[in-house]
């Protein structure tokens, strides 16, 4: 486990080339999202952080991306102009976003300098510094619903600038293989393929993947296998059943909405179903979590899961909340995560070593 603070372009020249096995991490969208300056770099877009991370990662490895719909195609260019194959887009789903964008009629009422009168107040308000004025909500900041206050604003009551956010696309990108074949370039470097078996969904929607049995292979510095926790409880089970698994993700809100429309109580389980972080889990290790996009655990074990090999090692250059180093020491894999914002880089470091001492404990 290797934590590294600083700019991951620079960060990763230290690194030798060929060393990772899969590259999972949540870079930021370009959006200013709560006013947070690292989200306005530019840095998802620059071609060379791209280059880097496909010169440290072997052959065949595969590069799994979040991105955010308003951007996620500049970063899918620069990944690719980096040297990458664009291998698909995942799609992970739910139910529970908020829209942010501007109540036109409000803001029509706030240009001419008119008051709004108070006519209730929502039962359902979250106080959210950057969510005033949403799409389709006459709210104050406080909760509060207002009337339009003049004919200008009243003829655009109900309109706004953004649809409610319901999915994240995930690019997937591959290092071009060095061999003539994918079986050639499997055997010299283990990377190339997608873990399928591993990553079939069961049959209900709390179902986890199917596990199958690995032979273990490389070991690290303490004599330990890489992955060898994981691999011991998987030589136990038996050979995967379950659907293939696909590009798309759901939460449990989108897996109910899946069910009503279809018709089918289990049609959820046609995908790999994954609630957003709880408040629970983004504390866990810490007082406050006050990271603004902490991803699931378990939606990056899965991914972990999917394009790392067995005992590979895995590299989040923008480690963000540390989500993914906490999958990792779940699994058992092996972890290096790079962060430039000094106060998310602390917010992954404890919560890594909380998941850490739990699988310590459970030894």
């Amino acid at each position: 486990m290797e934590l590294k603070l600083g700019d991951c372009k620079e960060k990763m020249k230290e690194i030798e080339s060929n060393t990772f096995d899969s590259i999972i991490t949540d870079p930021p969208y370009e959006l200013r999202f709560m006013g947070k300056k690292w989200d306005s770099l530019g840095i998802a877009y620059d071609v060379e952080v791209w280059k880097e991370a496909l010169r440290v990662l072997k052959p065949g490895g595969h590069l799994l991306a979040f991105g955010a719909t308003r951007t996620h195609h500049r970063m899918m260019v620069a990944i690719e102009d980096a040297g990458f194959e664009i291998r698909d887009c995942l799609m992970w789903v739910y139910g529970s976003g908020f829209p942010k964008g501007l109540n036109i009629s409000k803001a029509i009422d706030k240009k001419l300098g008119a008051t709004r009168k108070v006519i209730g107040q929502n039962k359902n308000h979250r106080s959210m510094k950057h969510t005033n004025s949403m799409v389709g909500e006459p709210h104050s900041g406080d909760g509060s619903i207002t009337e339009s206050a003049t004919p200008s604003a009243k003829q655009w009551d109900g309109w706004g600038t953004a649809l409610k956010p319901a999915y994240e696309p995930i690019v997937l990108a591959r290092k071009p293989l060095s061999e003539k074949t994918i079986a050639n370039n499997v055997l010299l470097h283990g990377t190339g393929g997608i873990n399928i078996d591993d990553c079939r969904i069961g049959d209900t929607v709390e179902s986890w993947p199917s596990s199958r049995s690995y032979p273990l292979r490389t070991k690290n510095n303490s004599g330990e296998s890489y992955g060898s926790k994981n691999a011991e409880k998987q030589q136990t089970q038996e050979a995967p059943n379950g659907r293939f698994p696909a590009n798309v993700i759901l939460d449990e809100v989108a897996g109910q909405i899946l069910d009503e429309q279809s018709g089918d109580g289990g049609g959820a389980s046609r995908f790999f179903y994954c609630a957003k972080a709880s408040k629970k889990e983004k504390n866990a290790g810490i007082e406050a979590n006050t990271h603004p996009t902490v991803k699931p655990i378990k939606l990056m074990e899965y991914l972990v899961r999917l394009i790392t090999p067995p005992n590979g090692r895995v590299l989040d250059p923008f480690m963000g909340s540390g989500s993914t180093g906490c999958a990792c020491v779940n699994l058992g894999f092996q972890f290096t995560g790079i962060e430039l914002d000094e106060e998310s880089f602390w917010i992954s470091l404890k919560r890594i070593k909380h998941f850490k001492k739990i699988q310590e404990t459970n030894r």
